[in-house]
């Protein structure tokens, strides 16, 4: 089978190219730029140059290819770049459908579980659960187009598309050549962060990952079918500790204090208005960590063999990661 996967330079698209090479199957990656000789070191992956706006080049490709896993998208969580993210994970998504609508390709469509309902930790979400006004995710940029790109897929399948979505929790894991979510690991690796953020996120391992995004190729239907990839519902808390043990830094003491998220959160965005520059603290993303992204990932292990690693193993081989292939400084 030859499978064309985009964003195969991220965390989640490299893992998946590594599996599917490993199971003997052929793959092509669409890239923006000839990469780095090690992010594809060890792989027979064949790249294509261009993003998610080269539609001759995205056609032409899935004409050659047997299914499509979409694994690229704008990652920015604020109130700005919102023109730039439906750019990317909404019309590039359906630039995507559309070919694979026209050569009859099955797509396999990488969301996230920001795009759906936020769970809480008596009761964690599920793919069924409806969104209210209680359980919401924060209107920000991400969250608007990662939703309009699950709706392009919807709106695909009623055209004829063949499709499964699954929404990954919050990855960690190898292959991490960015890094991503491994910006992470480096924060709180690089000095004692005394207060962590309020909320808690679903940890996943990248490589479980990886693997239900294959399965869900055969196995996942061909109606839109969403599924949700999660695993360990833990506090930011609890998850910089255990970062920062490995990374032998000082663990955080407390919860960050209401009031002093409110104040960075103000200041971020007062920074992004001065500078035009919206960096990695504003209000949006200071709302988001205060929440708890509890999910429930039953129906992927019932229905696409989903496995929940150990959490510790997943965190030992994200740390080891970062720690052999990025600096700290």
């Amino acid at each position: 089978m030859r499978v064309f996967v985009t964003g195969g330079t991220g965390l989640l698209g490299n893992s998946i190219l590594r599996q599917l090479e490993q199971a003997g199957h052929e793959t092509v990656a669409l890239v923006r730029r000839e990469p780095e000789s090690r992010v594809f070191g060890g792989l027979l992956t064949e790249p294509v140059i261009g993003d998610l706006s080269s539609v001759d080049a995205i056609d032409r490709t899935i004409r050659h290819s047997d299914a499509v896993i979409h694994c690229a998208g704008l990652i920015h969580l604020g109130w700005k770049r919102l023109a730039e993210s439906m750019r990317v994970n909404a019309d590039g998504t359906r630039s995507i459908v559309d070919a694979c609508i026209a050569h009859d390709r099955k797509l396999v469509h990488v969301g996230t579980v920001d795009a759906v309902a936020i769970g809480s930790r008596s009761a964690p979400s599920n793919e069924t659960t409806p969104i209210d006004e209680t359980n919401s995710q924060i209107p920000c940029n991400y969250v608007v187009s990662k939703r309009a790109g699950v709706d392009e897929v919807i709106s695909g399948v009623q055209r004829g598309l063949r499709a499964a979505i699954v929404h990954p929790g919050f990855m960690l894991g190898p292959w991490d050549w960015k890094p991503s979510s491994g910006r992470m690991i480096l924060e709180v690796g690089k000095a004692w962060r005394p207060f962590a953020p309020r909320g808690g996120c679903c940890v996943c391992d990248s490589r479980n990952v990886a693997s239900a995004a294959i399965t869900a190729i055969e196995k996942g239907g061909d109606s839109g079918r969403a599924f949700i990839l999660g695993g360990h519902n833990i506090t930011y808390l609890q998850l910089w500790r255990e970062i920062a043990s490995r990374m032998g830094t000082r663990v955080p003491i407390a919860r960050t204090g209401p009031i002093a998220l409110w104040v960075a959160g103000q200041v971020g965005d007062l920074s992004a208005r001065i500078t035009g520059n919206e960096g990695d603290i504003n209000s949006a993303i200071v709302r988001m960590s205060s929440l708890f992204h509890w999910h429930d990932s039953s129906r992927a292990e019932a229905e696409l063999d989903y496995k929940i690693g150990d959490l510790s193993r997943t965190l030992d081989d994200a740390v080891a990661w970062v720690r052999k292939h990025h600096s700290l400084s």
